[in-house]
């Protein structure tokens, strides 16, 4: 698949839209690093920003390409996880004074950084990825985590992508797995989005659908060679991850990758900021969590759908929201309040599509297929258990919709199971 032909867009004839994405160039390929002189000739006051990991492997490269043109560098600590919040925003602000041109050296975190600081200050950004870890590079979200709240802040696209697959074998293998797991989650994603489509008439488009979908089946067949880091494999991945990123970019939201397996992950992720508990990788996180979405789609189709929607007391919501998310929980219930999540009548709906949704459900792979899928890369799902246990899943299930304005399984889950 050439990717700078899917940057020029589509007249899309499924939905009717002109999907476009202004990346100007992407280049996952042996020595793409040595690409940089050229791409960046008519900038002369770069800042480079990267952490000590990610500048050990691909930054001290980067520094003797293009030399007297950077300007100033922030390195962040390899040493503790970096958190793309309040603090680490101005870390990288107060490095931009007379600075024509961000170049992030890294993955997830540096990346929305990057994004992130490019976006509000106008000035443009290219980003080197050090690891196939995530979908990120191509999406206009930035993830970052304001006020305790994990949130995605629209945000620009980087003036080009430079995926070197000498530096990207290389990554830790966890990070490998993460970009594997990631795109297997959009299995879930894509229910979600369809799913979402008729239960509230949300835009849907049936060629960023099939795009994506393809994909998920080129990553699969890559799931071998990526243990061995064998670079045509890590270049399959590479590659899928950073087309999902421009399907996002083209349906101008995170919809057709980012669904309930996300919500779940971002729940263990903030949980675990805020109560200071260990957990995955987010591409790891997602991955697992798909297994659970899942088994929630087999549990509705299992069972007639109810006469009465479920709807938690209030004040046991408040005090479950509470224990669940600490500091946080204000966020999120002041988020459902001000969408009225909790007040709609969706039952009717269901009843009235309900064959429509259980065709939906049925579409989703068993959660049997998705760990198959996972212990290609040797991901088990043991490990998943055996960290967050079964209170902490049970909360997740329940409250991770919370997090967001979005609609996923996790919400007919509540409206018809909880029952």
């Amino acid at each position: 698949m050439n990717i700078n032909e899917i940057l020029k867009g589509v007249e899309c004839t499924s939905c009717g839209k002109v999907h476009k994405c202004p990346i100007e160039s992407v280049f996952v390929e042996e020595n793409a690093i040595l690409r940089l002189l050229a791409l960046c000739q008519k900038y002369n006051k770069i800042l480079l920003v990267a952490d000590e990991n990610t500048y050990a492997v691909a930054g001290e490269t980067t520094e003797k390409i293009l030399n007297e043109r950077i300007l100033r560098q922030v390195i962040f600590s390899g040493k503790t996880v970096l958190i793309p919040n309040e603090e680490a925003i101005a870390t990288v602000t107060k490095s931009m004074d007379n600075i024509d041109l961000i170049l992030g050296i890294g993955s997830g975190v540096i990346q929305d950084l990057c994004k992130y600081v490019s976006h509000f200050s106008k000035i443009p950004y290219m980003i080197v990825a050090t690891a196939p870890s995530m979908d990120g590079y191509a999406s206009t979200g930035s993830a970052m985590i304001l006020k305790g709240m994990k949130e995605t802040v629209p945000a620009g696209l980087p003036l080009a992508i430079i995926a070197d697959t000498g530096v990207l074998k290389n990554a830790p293998m966890e990070m490998i797995k993460a970009g594997y797991g990631d795109i297997i989650g959009k299995y879930s994603a894509l229910n979600d989005w369809r799913l979402s489509s008729v239960v509230n008439g949300e835009y849907f488009c049936q060629y960023i659908y099939d795009i994506t979908y393809e994909m998920i089946k080129k990553t699969l067949s890559t799931a071998g060679g990526l243990l061995k880091r064998d670079e045509k494999s890590i270049r399959a991945l590479a590659e899928a991850l950073i087309v999902v990123g421009i399907m996002m970019s083209f349906a101008t939201t995170s919809r057709p990758a980012s669904g309930s397996e996300h919500h779940l992950s971002h729940f263990f992720e903030i949980t675990g900021i805020v109560k200071n508990e260990p957990y995955f990788a987010h591409g790891v996180d997602v991955a697992y969590s798909t297994v659970i979405t899942a088994d929630i789609r087999k549990r509705l189709l299992e069972k007639p759908f109810p006469s009465v929607q479920y709807k938690e007391d209030k004040a046991s919501y408040l005090k479950n929201m509470q224990d669940a998310y600490k500091e946080v929980a204000s966020g999120c219930i002041a988020l459902q309040e001000r969408l009225g999540t909790y007040n709609r009548d969706r039952l009717s709906i269901y009843k009235s599509k309900e064959t429509e949704i259980r065709k939906i459900l049925e579409e989703m792979p068993s959660p049997i297929e998705i760990e198959q899928m996972l212990a290609l890369v040797e991901l088990d799902i043991k490990e998943f258990y055996a960290l967050y246990g079964k209170e902490k899943l049970e909360k997740a299930i329940k409250y991770a919709k919370d997090l967001k304005d979005r609609y996923t399984v996790l919400w007919l889950n509540y409206d018809l199971l909880e029952n």
